[in-house]
C-alpha cells in the first residue's frame, strides 16, 4: 500500500494490539457500525441468534455479555437490554398485544404501567383492565377468549401487596395465557419467578444491579424460545439499544449486589420496625411483616426482602403537614427510584394511582440506603416532631 496522508493516519492504522490481555473487568465494545471479515460473513450472520455480530444495536460482545450474566441470576435463558424498566414494559406489550388483545394488569401496579396500559386503550384498541393484586386463583374469572398476557408485580411497589403467584401461573397457564412478572423489587435475588410459573421476567436494571443511582436500563428475560424470538422482534423495531458504558456499569454492580441487596434489607427491617413503634403511623407495609397484605405469600415464595416499603401517617395528619416531615428530612433525598446507597423517601397521593385505594391516611415510602440506620432513625425522628 502506498503511503498514508496524515489525515487518512488519523483514520486507519496498522498497528494490532497484541492478544493475551485479561483482566476482571469485562471490555467495553463501543460500536455503532460493526466491521464484517467479508462479504460472505455479512450475509451469513443472524442477529436473533446472537451468534454474529450485525449492528451495535443489535448486541457487541460488552451488551451479550451483560445479558447472559443476567439471565443466569433469574434462571432464564435468553435475555434483552432496553434503555429503561418502562422500555423493557413497553417491549413485552409490543411484542405480544395486538388490536382487539386483552391485558390484565394488577391495580398496584408500577405507574407508568398504569398509565401505557391507557395509551393501548385509548390509541391501539387493546383493552387494559385491572385486578385485585391479592386475587389469586380468581384470577381465572377475569381471564378472556382475548386475553393474552397478565402482569404481575411482586410486590407492588408502592403499597406493597404480594400477588399469590402460582395461583394466577396456574389460571393463566390452563387458558393459555402468558404471565410477565416485574420483579425488580427482589432484584431477581429473593423471588425465583420462573419456578413458580411466570413466563417473562422484567428488571429495572436501574435499581439493585446497578447501584449507583446513575444508570436508567431494563432487561426482558425468558425460558421459552418462541416467546424470546417474539420480544426480539419487537425490540429490533422498536430500536431499543444500550450504551456499552451504561452496561459496563451494571455489570460493576452485579459482584456486589447479593452483598448489598441483604444490606439494604437488614437496614429496612430495623427502620420499619422502630417506625411501627411510632404514634404517628398507623400501619407499615413491609412484606416481611405479618400484618403486611400478602405476607403468607411472601414467607412462602421470598428468601429476602431489599431496602423499599411504605407506611401510613395516622389520618389526623394533613398533606401539608405530611410534606413538612418528608421536607424536614436531611438524610433522605426526595425522589423516585430505589437500591441505591443513598436513603430516599416520597409521598404519595394514592388516589392519582390507584382505581380501588380504601386507604385512611398518607402514604409515605421510604428506600432505606446503606447508611447506619442509628443516623436514619434520628432524622425521621426529628422529622416526626416537626409534623
Amino acid at each position: 500500500m502506498t503511503k498514508k496522508s496524515l489525515q487518512t493516519q488519523l483514520i486507519h492504522t496498522d498497528y494490532v494490539a497484541p492478544e493475551g490481555f485479561d483482566a476482571f473487568p469485562p471490555a467495553i465494545h463501543h460500536a455503532s457500525t460493526v466491521l464484517f471479515k467479508n462479504a460472505a460473513a455479512m450475509r451469513s450472520g443472524e442477529w436473533k441468534e446472537k451468534n454474529a455480530y450485525t449492528y451495535g444495536l443489535h448486541g457487541t460482545p460488552t451488551t451479550f455479555t451483560l445479558e447472559a450474566r443476567l439471565a443466569e441470576i433469574e434462571g432464564g435463558a435468553h435475555c434483552l437490554l432496553a434503555p429503561s424498566g418502562l422500555a423493557a414494559i413497553a417491549m413485552v406489550d409490543f411484542a405480544l398485544l395486538k388490536s382487539g388483545d386483552d391485558v390484565l394488569l394488577p391495580d398496584n401496579v408500577y405507574n407508568p404501567n398504569r398509565e401505557l396500559g391507557r395509551w393501548l386503550s385509548n390509541d391501539f384498541g387493546i383493552t387494559a383492565r385491572y385486578y385485585d393484586p391479592l386475587v389469586g386463583a380468581g384470577i381465572a374469572d377475569l381471564i378472556q377468549p382475548n386475553t393474552k398476557l397478565i402482569w404481575t408485580e411482586a410486590p407492588g411497589s408502592v403499597s406493597m401487596e404480594v400477588p399469590d403467584l402460582p395461583a394466577i401461573c396456574a389460571a393463566a397457564r390452563a387458558r393459555g395465557v402468558l404471565v410477565a412478572l416485574d420483579n425488580t423489587w427482589s432484584a431477581g435475588l429473593a423471588l425465583r419467578g420462573f419456578d413458580l410459573g411466570v413466563d417473562i421476567i422484567m428488571q429495572a436494571l436501574t435499581k439493585y444491579q446497578s447501584g449507583g443511582s446513575d444508570v436508567l436500563m431494563g432487561a426482558v428475560i425468558t425460558r421459552e424460545r418462541a416467546v424470546h424470538d417474539k420480544l426480539a422482534m419487537a425490540h429490533m423495531r422498536l430500536g431499543q439499544g444500550v450504551s456499552a458504558d451504561d452496561a459496563y456499569l451494571v455489570m460493576r454492580g452485579l459482584p456486589s449486589m447479593k452483598l448489598r441487596f441483604e444490606a439494604h434489607d437488614a437496614g429496612a427491617r430495623t427502620v420499619a420496625a422502630w417506625l411501627k413503634t411510632r404514634p404517628e403511623i398507623t400501619r407499615v407495609l413491609h412484606p416481611a411483616f405479618a400484618d403486611c397484605p400478602g405476607h403468607a405469600t411472601w414467607k412462602r415464595d421470598f428468601s429476602g426482602a431489599g431496602g423499599l416499603f411504605s407506611v401510613i401517617f395516622d389520618e389526623r395528619y394533613t398533606e401539608e403537614q405530611v410534606d413538612r416531615f418528608v421536607d424536614s428530612l436531611a438524610l433522605f433525598g426526595l425522589g423516585y427510584s430505589w437500591g441505591g446507597a443513598n436513603s430516599l423517601v416520597m409521598p404519595y397521593r394514592m388516589s392519582t394511582i390507584r382505581r380501588d385505594w380504601q386507604g385512611k391516611g398518607l402514604l409515605v415510602r421510604f428506600n432505606i440506603g446503606l447508611e447506619d440506620t442509628v443516623d436514619l432513625i434520628a432524622d425521621i425522628e426529628q422529622g416526626l416532631g416537626k409534623l
